[in-house]
Formats: C-alpha cells, structure tokens, sequence
C-alpha cells in the first residue's frame, strides 16, 4: 500500500488531471450531492499528514533572513493583490470565481514547496522555515483579506471562515504536532525521520486527490453544460503563476544566492491549494462550489509547472557548484 501511495505522490501530474477526469465523468452520471458528507473527512486527510512532518522550530533558525522577507512580501504584498485584479477583469460578472482565484493566491506553500526545492537542488533549510511562515501567516490573514477585497462581492461570514480555518489549519497542526513528539518520543527522532515521516505525503495525497473529485463532480453538470468554462478559469490562472514565476526569479537573481532563491520560487509559486479547496468548500455553502473549481484547476497548473521548472533551473540560475 505504501508502495502504491508513494508511486500516487510521485506522479501527481498524472493523478490530479485522472481525478478529475473521473470526478467529471461521475457528477454527470450520478448525483453526487452526497459527496458533500465527505468533505471534512477528506479535508483533515489531506492537511494532518502535512502537519505531521511540519519542523515547526526550523521558525527560530536563522541564516536566511533576506531570503524569508523577500518570499513572504511577494506572498502577501503582492500575488493576492495581482491575483484580485486578475479575477476583477476576467470573472466581473462571477464573483465567486473571483473569490476562488483570490484563495488559490492566499495560502502559501505546502509540504510540495519542500520538495520541488529539494528536487531543483535549492536551500532546504530555507524552503522548511517558508512553508512553516508562511502557512501560519496565510491562515491568519486569509479571512481578512477576503473580507478586505471580497466583502462588497460575495457573502463573507467572518466567523464561518475563521472556524474553516481552525479546522483545518490550526487543529490538524495540533494534532500533527503531538503525533510527531509522540512518535518521536517512542520510536527516537532517527526512525521516525526514516522510517515514520515518509509515509505520510502518501496519506496526504490520498486526501487531495478526494477532495479534488468532490469539487469536480459538484460542478460537473455545469462544466458539461458550458465546457467553455473551463477555457475562461484556465487563462487567468496560467496569467497569475507567469507573474508569480517571473516576478519571483527575476527577484531571485537579482539578490539572492542560487539556493535560497530556487527556495523563494517555490517559497511563493506553490499554494497550499488543499486548504484553500476546503475552505472553499466549508465556509461558502453551494456557491463555494464554483470558487472550488478554480482551485481545482490550479492543481494542474501548479504541479505540471512545477516540474517543468525543475526541469529549467540549472538554465534560469546556472549549474550547480559541485565546490
């Protein structure tokens, strides 16, 4: 089994795009109203095994402190703001597309920032304390950036989002913590590092990937009615992750060490698209629906992105130095 999830984990450009397409396939040959009873379910799937490998004392580390500024002023400086235009000129009439593109901006890095670092060969180090930051950041701030940008467009229910956020950010990290220092303390640090912590993205996947075919089949008999929208959610999407890209590698090289900033693309680009889907999903009711899809379709973006970078780094920011 932990073969098979860990093989999932590996191939998420392949898995994500079936998911949906199997998500697709079943919202329009059944009604999948009942899909909405898993959601919170799926949701704490997906973001406890995050937490459990989460170094939440890599926060007090130092050594990259340029590094962590730079990545968390692009994270909240800018993108939600870039990311609020974007949804203003192409989803005027839809606002709760609009909200989707704002969430799918909000949330920074997740347990991918990690590891898309480490496969481009960035700073590590770097990419833990960011993810950790910028997690506990983003979910502070989210409820009142929506309210902030939002609040005249949709129906923002301060309270209901501020719960969604505590269940499934601050409870899940709780949890998670106390299953690491639990482990920890009955296996010893070593073997849960070796041995424990591997297996958990697998679990988390398992998460995604449901959450990601609920939000799908919910909007399938919309999407069948008018497949044209997804060409309209796919543009201004691909539009805000160039702008992430270039503006972060552009800032990278001008005035960071080629690890740390490999660290702040990734640091900025990945979106913690897992909770932005659940708090889509729990905080909205049926109009959260269509922001989901957005953030479902950003998914594809964002890993096959992702992978194309690695693919591009040693071009972007020079071969690595073997001194």
């Amino acid at each position: 089994m932990w073969r098979i999830l860990t093989a999932i984990n590996k191939n998420l450009t392949l898995a994500i795009p079936l998911t949906m397409l199997a998500g697709f396939a079943y919202g329009v040959s059944a009604n999948p109203a009942f899909l909405k009873s898993l959601i919170i379910p799926f949701t704490f799937l997906m973001v406890y095994p995050m937490m459990v490998t989460l170094k939440i004392r890599s926060v007090l580390e130092g050594g990259d402190i340029r590094a962590q500024l730079m990545t968390q002023g692009i994270n909240f400086l800018v993108i939600p703001f870039v990311a609020y235009g974007i949804g203003r000129l192409f989803f005027a009439d839809r606002p709760y597309l609009s909200l989707g593109l704002l969430l799918a901006s909000l949330v920074p890095t997740s347990g991918m920032t990690i590891s898309w670092t480490g496969f481009a060969k960035g700073n590590l180090a770097a990419a833990v304390k960011m993810t950790v930051v910028g997690l506990i950041l983003g979910s502070l701030v989210t409820p009142l950036y929506i309210r902030f940008l939002m609040g005249a467009q949709v129906d923002v229910d301060m309270t209901s989002v501020m719960r969604q956020i505590l269940i499934v950010v601050f409870l899940p990290m709780a949890a998670g913590y106390a299953t690491q220092r639990l482990a920890v303390k009955r296996y010893g640090q070593k073997a849960f590092q070796e041995q424990l912590a591997p297996r958990f993205p697998g679990l988390s996947t398992i998460g995604v990937l449901g959450i990601v075919f609920i939000a799908i089949a919910l909007k399938a008999r919309t999407v069948a009615d008018n497949p044209g929208l997804l060409i309209v959610i796919l543009v201004p999407l691909l539009l805000l992750y160039m702008f992430n890209y270039l503006l972060s590698t552009l800032i990278g090289k001008a005035f960071l060490p080629r690890g740390d900033a490999i660290a702040l693309v990734y640091g900025t680009v990945m979106r913690n698209l897992s909770i932005a889907l659940a708090v889509a999903m729990n905080a909205f009711g049926k109009a959260g629906s269509e922001a989901a899809l957005v953030i479902a379709l950003a998914y594809i973006i964002q890993v096959q992105s992702a992978a194309w970078y690695v693919r591009l780094t040693d071009k972007v920011f020079g071969a690595r130095s073997n001194a």
